[in-house]
């Protein structure tokens, strides 16, 4: 077609509202007298070219979309269709015996089927065109449903950008090809559900009908809040999508559960072959962890998007938490057998430890309030697995050292007990320097605290029969009290306030010889740890032998009394229930209150 004539067409077509209403007019007067035959003939024969114009021009509307011309000619078109859609209203509160042959002419219909049909024809060709850009997705059926979805994409954002603005608001035409689209896209995925699928199609296709549609096309800035999608619904059938939903939530389980005990098997099997974790930035490191979690969130991740229910993600976390218990399980034992590279390992799990955790306590993670709770608890039981590996040889030491306090030599400083502990010690935590940073300060801290500990049992264990072995005792506690806290600060732990502060507390009881002071102290002991029992109180009571019955009497009531003030303001963990004092209570208790 040369270029005049191509302009005579689109001047033609522009003047679509023009003819429309030349039309109507020329009908009127037709039918207001007596017409013949002839003359009706060939206004039908001018009613059918204008409908063949409206139509040719409604079904050029995308690949027209580019330019302004034609989209005026598309707004003439629709100006046409109302301008018909009013005429036909009006015929039908005429008589029926003058009512034109060609009337009604339902252009509103006849639009809205032709644009049911374009669409269907557009997704047609869409589906079974190969060179849209999508090979780099790995089967047939990804590709066409990409195809599918990125045709269902562009139009409805042709429609939105420039389309709509040639239609009325009360036409709603966004919604109406939105209907129209959702209604061929759904017709064609439920073809496709009911093909024999591989796993990773139907991952895809729930993609697409859970995620992909949903939320980045239909809430795609220039779309969201002006489709309807509440009357579109799903993509496809509820029953359709649970069997696909399950299908695919087995088959990723069943990978998940081979992938972990994959891992887990790689992972003895170096250990009993006695390799030696690799060194990381000067520590031991195993990818255990690492590659556990990668398993486990990229599933969680892939599973957010392709299925509904939220909740049933739950299924993949709980093979988490089988795999720590048989983790867990693993390790005890191998420690137990105690290898040749039993220390190495055990320092690079207790890095497993600490990622595991951070990862088990992330807010943001899918794991339920019940699964967390118990990986936690088989977390806490393989730290202290490592941990009792490392402090074992230390509680032999502290048995040793510690036998000695109290004993007339300590109390005269001829015998530095806490020095020769600590010089020993130094010595034994020299091998974890290629331990991570972060777990040696929590093994410090373990250590440190078990350090007080035994401390504190051996000075619960003690029988003092002067007042003066009290306040010297106390006074050489303070001592070691403040070594004890300058080794561990000096080593790179950082100790919680309490820790540091407990045995200068308890020697500051012991000093205190008044019945009124002592009573103050120990209630100040008691609420900043509350689980400071009465057989702990009996027990500090009966090294003060300063005191008579009656004061004890006293100072135990006002503590029952008053102990329970305040308490809410305490941040210490539990200290004194691990100083087992019951041979002291009984004792006591011959001291009624």
């Amino acid at each position: 077609m040369r270029e005049d004539e191509l302009g005579c067409e689109v001047q033609e077509d522009q003047e679509l509202e023009e003819i429309s209403r030349r039309l109507i007019v020329q009908e009127e007067l037709l039918f207001s007298h007596n017409s013949s035959s002839e003359d009706e003939d060939q206004m039908l024969r001018e009613f059918e070219a204008l409908k063949l114009k409206i139509w040719m021009a409604i079904h050029n509307t995308f690949p027209s979309s580019s330019s302004s011309g034609q989209l005026d000619v598309l707004r003439s078109a629709v100006a046409s269709i109302q301008q018909q859609e009013a005429q036909d209203q009006r015929w039908t509160c005429r008589p029926h015996d003058r009512l034109p042959v060609w009337r009604p002419l339902n252009c509103v219909r006849t639009h809205n089927t032709l644009l049911q049909n374009m669409v269907a024809s557009r997704l047609r060709q869409a589906a079974e065109d190969e060179s849209s850009g999508t090979h780099s997705l790995s089967s047939p059926m990804k590709r066409q449903v990409c195809r599918l979805g990125k045709r269902v994409k562009d139009d409805l954002l042709t429609v939105a950008r420039t389309v709509k603005g040639c239609y009325p608001p009360h036409m709603d035409i966004l919604n109406i090809y939105a209907g129209f689209y959702h209604q061929s896209f759904s017709a064609r995925l439920t073809e496709l559900a009911a093909s024999a699928l591989g796993p990773e199609d139907v991952s895809y296709l729930l993609l697409w009908v859970n995620d992909c549609y949903p939320q980045t096309v239909l809430k795609h800035e220039d779309l969201d809040g002006k489709i309807k999608t509440a009357c579109l619904g799903s993509l496809l059938r509820s029953e359709h999508l649970e069997l696909l939903e399950d299908q695919y939530l087995n088959h990723r389980e069943d990978q998940v559960k081979l992938w972990l005990r994959t891992a887990l098997k790689i992972e003895e099997d170096s250990w009993w072959r006695g390799d030696t974790p690799e060194l990381i930035d000067t520590y031991y490191y195993s990818p255990l962890a690492a590659d556990v979690i990668q398993v486990i969130s990229s599933s969680v991740t892939e599973l957010h998007h392709v299925i509904r229910d939220q909740s049933r993600i739950q299924r993949i976390s709980a093979h988490l938490e089988s795999f720590l218990h048989s983790y867990e399980t693993s390790m005890k034992e191998f420690v137990r057998r105690n290898q040749g590279n039993v220390e190495s390992v055990v320092k690079a799990h207790l890095v497993c430890e600490q990622q595991f955790r951070k990862y088990i306590t992330d807010p943001t993670g899918s794991l339920t309030a019940q699964q967390q709770r118990h990986c936690l608890d088989t977390l806490s039981a393989l730290r202290d697995c490592g941990y009792r590996y490392f402090t074992c040889p230390i509680h032999i030491l502290l048995k040793v050292c510690y036998s000695h306090l109290w004993t007339s030599v300590w109390l005269d400083g001829e015998l530095p007990v806490v020095d020769s502990l600590l010089s020993s010690l130094s010595r034994q935590l020299m091998s974890l320097t290629d331990l991570n940073a972060t777990c040696r300060e929590s093994l410090l801290t373990v250590v440190h605290q078990e350090v007080v500990l035994q401390y504190m049992k051996r000075m619960m264990k003690t029988k003092m029969k002067k007042r003066e072995h009290q306040v010297g005792g106390a006074q050489r506690m303070k001592d070691d009290a403040q070594k004890i806290n300058d080794f561990f600060r000096d080593g790179g732990c950082s100790a919680p306030p309490w820790l540091g502060d407990v045995l200068c507390r308890v020697a500051e009881v012991l000093r205190l010889q008044e019945p009124g002071d002592v009573q103050l102290e120990l209630l100040s002991l008691a609420r900043t740890f509350p689980d400071l029992s009465d057989a702990h109180v009996s027990a500090l009571l009966s090294l003060k032998t300063g005191l008579s019955a009656a004061d004890v009497r006293s100072i135990r009531r006002n503590l029952e009394e008053n102990r329970l003030l305040d308490v809410s303001t305490s941040h210490s963990p539990p200290f004194f229930s691990k100083v087992k004092v019951k041979w002291i209570s009984n004792k006591i208790s011959q001291i009624r209150l």
